[in-house]
């Protein structure tokens, strides 16, 4: 997969920002594929305003952010209105985040988040613009990445090295699974056991591993009263949906 932008086709932009769309774009059509279906993906005519992508041989849509220099914790999105009713909507798209070296135009990450991975949690409300801003009172929101468990980050490229087209689509299909999950408040326990399994940086763990969590847990969820009965519930259904192995006594391990 080519890493570099193709600045040529922008040099007519003076405006950076400008000239950054044109060239992300591009490279997107040309370069990237579904990690759905492995199929090409192709832009909305008409400025779409709720995608910039889709795959026409199996319907995934996908919008683009990009940043220079790093991705970091968060990414700035914008309306916090618009991005609670996408969360609540049935065609909310597919997340391409990228980053480039602006010295150069070289990508150095690019990677989708799939849709089931973005619930509430991970959405954060800026405060509103000043009154003497030209919106003033506008409410935007950032994506906080660090809630995103790993598997919700399947990286093309990531510090520059790209990875294989098989890899990708295998990645993607593991958790498929949480679209089963409809309801976003479900989607957050299960995304926080996820989360907990990542802290533990473990291929195998034990159940009191998890349970150490607990208090961490409740602050998440305080009107639940029985966390580690829910613990218990979601490793039971990421061992169902094949995520984990159960190996008995107690112990799991992450397929």
């Amino acid at each position: 997969m080519q890493t570099v932008f193709n600045a040529k086709i922008a040099n007519q932009y003076k405006n950076n920002a400008q000239k950054i769309r044109v060239l992300s774009e591009n490279w997107a059509i040309n370069k990237v594929f579904c990690p759905n279906c492995g199929g090409n993906i192709t832009n909305f005519e008409n400025n779409r305003p709720v995608a910039d992508f889709y795959c026409p041989m199996c319907n995934e849509e996908y919008e683009l952010k990009s940043k220079k220099d790093s991705i970091g914790k968060k990414i700035v999105d914008g309306a916090y209105s618009t991005m609670v009713e996408r969360l609540q909507s049935r065609n909310n798209p597919n997340f391409f985040f990228l980053n480039y070296d602006v010295q150069n135009y070289e990508i150095i990450n690019f990677l989708v988040i799939p849709k089931h991975f973005f619930v509430p949690d991970i959405i954060e409300k800026r405060k509103p613009l000043s009154q003497n801003a030209r919106r003033a009172g506008w409410v935007g929101c950032n994506i906080l990445l660090e809630h995103i468990p790993k598997s919700g980050k399947i990286f093309y490229i990531k510090n520059k090295q790209t990875r294989t087209k098989e890899n990708i689509i295998n990645d993607w299909q593991k958790t498929l699974f949480l679209r089963d999950a409809k309801k976003s408040e479900l989607r957050g326990w299960i995304l926080d056991v996820m989360n907990c399994i990542d802290i533990l940086d473990k291929s195998q763990f034990t159940l009191q591993e998890i349970y150490a969590f607990e208090n961490l847990l409740k602050e998440k969820h305080p009107e639940n009263k029985h966390i580690k009965d829910k613990i218990r519930q979601q490793l039971q259904f990421l061992r169902d949906k094949g995520y984990l192995r159960f190996l008995g006594n107690g112990k799991y391990q992450v397929a």
